[in-house]
């Protein structure tokens, strides 16, 4: 999931470590499931999962049949919550590739458990979050990735030239239920809240299991920072200068041989108290620029500027491969359509990346990409030479081309198409252009005098 965090919030320079200290929260009253219940938190939560959207779960309702069947079922829907005989059907266990090879196990809960999971979410981040830590960002109301990624650069300019990367093996997996279960019933004290939240967690799978929690609902993320909370606290015991966002944990120190400590300590404190599995093949200690975090890294030098981590544009163009493939058949119309969607969210996010070199580099590439789906779909001689001579190309060049033995790719990137198929011609099928936003999106945070990130004072 990381290209798919999107930043919230107003933005600004940071500061060498984060602003936001811990509040004061207070326990959940015995009312908290009819507060989850009641109908402005449904209407919101309503509101919410149709706009996530999403797929199906295992009795295949989509979102849109999610309306009519609470119009006709509410009542004794809500019946059965109050009176604590509501059970929760099974996740769909699904599998995604990751980008490091592998498989994620994915938890796709019915649209109606998602949508009572946001509800039962909205009453219960009030309590848990403003007394977690000021260096957990993840799926926290004011606090985004970007501003986690800001703080990780204080850091490094603070000196600290190490990062000591703590990569949890299936933390989703390895969750122990009772140990999180204890952790919610401090501020939780009704019984058809922890009830609930016991059968969600046991809805993974068919048959009953003692860890693991769904990865895919909404209350998976709550859970996530509950659990790992403990671990915040640790951290900051020790002193540490750290970010977290979700699992994927960050430690700045000054030398390397402060890292090999941190990693040795804080690797038994996760196996021997919280009961996590530290993925030694994956954790390291290294310089900053040499990881990524969240998608980003960053520059040498004294600024640390954010650039794009290698990772991140191999992924871009997979994607950018896939959706332009020559061999699908498709509308160029349509094929822009579905390239748009993923490359506003895209910039979207890696706008706050201090290189725009490379972004100007992936916009020609995708430019060249879609060049050649369009030589691809030119098969013949002659539509080859009506096409070129709609594009204004002299007679002498189109005979040439539409004769030539060249491959899509390699005629793709010659003068001559490239002046046919220019920016007019991409503008006018309303193809995103990628370093036109990029920039657009800067000026704006420049304009409003704030930079994409700032923490919550």
């Amino acid at each position: 999931m990381e290209e798919r965090v999107k930043p919230s919030g107003p933005a600004g320079e940071q500061s060498a470590s984060p602003a936001r200290t811990r509040g004061k929260a207070t326990e959940a009253g015995g009312d908290l499931l009819e507060r989850a219940l009641e109908r402005g938190n449904l209407l919101r939560a309503l509101r919410r999962v149709e706009g996530n959207r999403g797929a199906a779960g295992i009795d295949g309702m989509g979102v849109k049949e999610l309306r009519p069947y609470l119009k006709e079922n509410w009542p004794e829907l809500r019946e059965r919550l109050l009176a604590g005989t509501y059970q929760p059907s099974p996740v769909r266990r699904v599998e995604i590739p990751k980008p490091d090879g592998g498989a994620r196990k994915l938890g796709i809960p019915t649209v109606l458990d998602r949508f009572l999971q946001q509800a039962l979410v909205q009453v219960m981040t009030p309590v848990f979050d403003p007394e977690m830590s000021a260096s957990s960002y993840g799926f926290r109301p004011g606090l985004s990735a970007h501003q986690a990624v800001e703080a990780a650069r204080g850091y490094v300019r603070e000196g600290r030239r190490w990062v000591v990367d703590l990569d949890l093996k299936r933390f989703f997996d390895h969750l122990n239920h009772d140990r999180l279960m204890a952790r919610v019933a401090r501020k939780v004290k009704e019984r058809r809240v922890l009830l609930l939240i016991r059968r969600y967690l046991r809805s993974g799978v068919m048959l009953a299991v003692e860890e693991g929690t769904p990865q895919g609902g909404p209350l998976s993320p709550l859970l996530a920072k509950i659990y790992l909370d403990e671990l915040d606290r640790e951290l900051e015991k020790r002193g540490h200068k750290f970010c977290r966002y979700a699992d994927d944990c960050n430690v700045y120190v000054r030398s390397r041989r402060a890292g090999e400590r941190v990693i040795a300590g804080i690797g038994k404190f996760l196996e021997g108290k919280l009961k996590l599995q530290v993925n030694e093949a994956k954790s390291a200690v290294e310089r900053p620029w040499r990881g990524k975090f969240l998608g980003f890294s960053l520059l040498p030098g004294k600024e640390a500027k954010i650039r794009l981590a290698p990772q991140s544009i191999g992924r871009f163009k997979e994607r950018v491969r896939e959706i332009t493939r020559r061999g699908r058949s498709q509308e160029l119309g349509e094929r822009i359509r579905i390239l748009n969607q993923y490359l506003g969210g895209w910039v979207s996010y890696f706008a706050r990346a201090e290189t725009a070199s490379v972004v100007e580099e992936l916009n020609k590439w995708v430019r060249h990409r879609l060049r050649a789906c369009v030589w691809g779909q030119w098969r013949r001689v002659r539509t080859r030479y009506r096409q070129l001579r709609a594009l204004g190309l002299l007679e002498n060049v189109v005979g040439y081309m539409a004769n030539t033995r060249k491959g899509p790719w390699r005629i793709a990137q010659s003068p001559p198409l490239q002046r046919g198929l220019d920016g007019g011609f991409w503008k006018a099928y309303g193809l995103l252009d990628l370093q036109e936003r990029y920039q657009l999106i800067r000026d704006t945070w420049r304009t409003a005098g704030c930079g994409p990130a700032r923490p919550v004072v």
